[in-house]
């Protein structure tokens, strides 16, 4: 994915290494020899030009700094080496998993150590009694998934990106997915984590109980939290049984609006979906031109809808009366599996498709209420006009989550700049929509500000408390969140 890269923020890059001579924080030279004393020598990776490579996710105009070290650890013992001697040497440390997030909070400081997990990625435990998996954190989700379901079992969560992201990174940003209005996202299903804290102790987190309530939930504390409290090395994952091959409708609309209506129509109806998703017009257009998939480039509005019952026609049938009722112009479910994936695969060319449109894009993560949906698409065709600029929308759209994703030309500077701006608008208006600036992506670098606007002056004052808590130095993945 084409990137922009920021000027930098002079107050991260004063927080993130002091080189002068004699400082605390050591020079690069003695914090490698350090780090090879407890490392194999093939784990520690130091070449400019490698090292630069594990500089950033797949964020724009978010800053990225040059690592001093990149670090490939496998067992527990390597990280707690890594965080001991970062702690000694006052050195900020940032972990890493496939660095597919779309946020910055991947994103290297001026020497520091790059953690990269993806070789932690044993799966170490299945157990179709207790219905949980036990992982290290560089284990593709899309690996455990197929793992879980030889045994009968499932693993609901999928982003996008499931066939290269890690459960690691998932559990940073605490990501979600096609499937989370009816199974939820990441955060619901972890029930455990071992995480190296910046000093380099072991703590246990959680269970593997199926009920448990000792003292605060620290692992719902970890996930989402950007590697900014510890490093998650080992994760307790929930499973459940594996549902029936699920069934997909899909539905054009004269209109977003009316599509919106039939979103409500369904969820007040009772109904419980195991995806329901939104594509509008642009972003039809761009899977069309992209993939020739014949998607009805007449239509305002896609949705898909699909049902893993016992009884999915039915399911489907009713939906399809629903949208019907609401205006759909067509609403046309799948046969079979091999029909139901087709149109699936539309929705997960939709990002890719999007970025063919100028070459670039920013790919915003505004969650706002279901009954507001409507109101957020239209403030969306506003600021696309506003701006002149291309603004494909694809949705979460059973549970509000939308991805405006701004088209542009990023060797245009005055594109590049409307761009930024139309973002931060777009987020402005999911606030004021009774929003959140990010359903699932997360914060890292790139809506730090916007996350002081959301929780508030106190809101700011208590989280950065407990940052302290964990990390007194300030050393893991600093410039991040706040």
């Amino acid at each position: 994915m084409s990137r922009i890269e920021a000027p930098r923020d002079e107050d991260d890059a004063a927080a993130a290494v002091d080189s002068t001579p004699g400082s605390p924080r050591a020079d690069r030279s003695a914090l490698v020899d350090r780090l090879l004393a407890g490392l194999p020598a093939g784990s520690v990776l130091t070449d400019p030009d490698v090292t630069a490579s594990y500089a950033h996710d797949m964020a724009s105009f978010c800053p990225a700094g040059a690592p001093a070290a990149v670090v490939l650890p496998r067992t527990v013992e390597e990280v707690q080496h890594v965080m001991r001697t970062a702690t000694e040497l006052c050195v900020p440390v940032v972990p890493q998993g496939a660095r597919t997030g779309l946020s910055g909070a991947a994103n290297a400081t001026d020497g520091c150590v790059v953690l990269s997990l993806t070789k932690m990625d044993r799966i170490l435990e299945i157990n179709p009694v207790d219905r949980v998996a036990v992982v290290e954190p560089g284990v593709v989700n899309a690996t455990l998934s197929r793992a879980v379901n030889e045994h009968g079992l499932y693993y609901p969560p999928d982003p996008s990106s499931w066939e290269m992201c890690t459960i690691g990174g998932n559990i940073g940003t605490a990501s979600g997915g096609l499937c989370c209005v009816k199974y939820g996202v990441t955060a619901e299903y972890v029930l455990g984590l071992d995480v190296v804290l910046a000093d380099g102790r072991l703590m246990s987190t959680g269970r593997r109980t199926a009920k448990g309530v000792a003292g605060y939930d620290l692992t719902r504390l970890f996930v989402g939290s950007e590697g900014s409290l510890g490093i998650v090395v080992r994760a307790v994952l929930a499973l459940r049984p594996k549902p029936p091959e699920q069934l997909v409708l899909a539905a054009e609309f004269g209109s977003a609006s009316a599509a919106c209506d039939a979103i409500c129509a369904i969820m007040e109806g009772g109904h419980v979906p195991s995806l329901l998703e939104l594509m509008d017009r642009t972003t039809v257009k761009a899977v069309n031109d992209l993939a020739h998939m014949g998607l009805p480039e007449t239509t305002e509005a896609l949705l898909l809808a699909a049902f893993d019952t016992t009884d999915p026609a039915a399911d489907l049938a009713a939906v399809g009366a629903l949208c019907e009722a609401a205006g759909a112009t067509q609403v046309v479910p799948a046969e079979d599996a091999a029909e139901s994936e087709l149109l699936l695969q539309a929705r997960r060319l939709a990002l890719t498709a999007l970025e063919a449109v100028k070459g670039t894009t920013m790919i915003d993560d505004v969650c706002v209420p279901r009954s507001r949906l409507g109101d957020m698409l239209e403030g969306i065709d506003r600021i696309a006009a506003k701006y002149g600029l291309t603004i494909g929308v694809c949705a979460h759209a059973g549970d509000g989550n939308t991805h405006p994703t701004v088209c542009f030309d990023a060797s245009d500077p005055d594109e590049s700049r409307r761009a930024r701006e139309s973002f931060d608008e777009i987020m402005a208006l999911g606030l004021e929509l009774d929003g959140t600036i990010t359903g699932e992506h997360g914060v890292g670098v790139l809506k730090k500000e916007w996350l002081a606007r959301e929780i508030g002056p106190v809101g700011l004052e208590m989280q950065r408390a407990v940052k302290q808590v964990f990390d007194p130095l300030g050393i893991l993945n600093p410039g991040k969140l706040f």
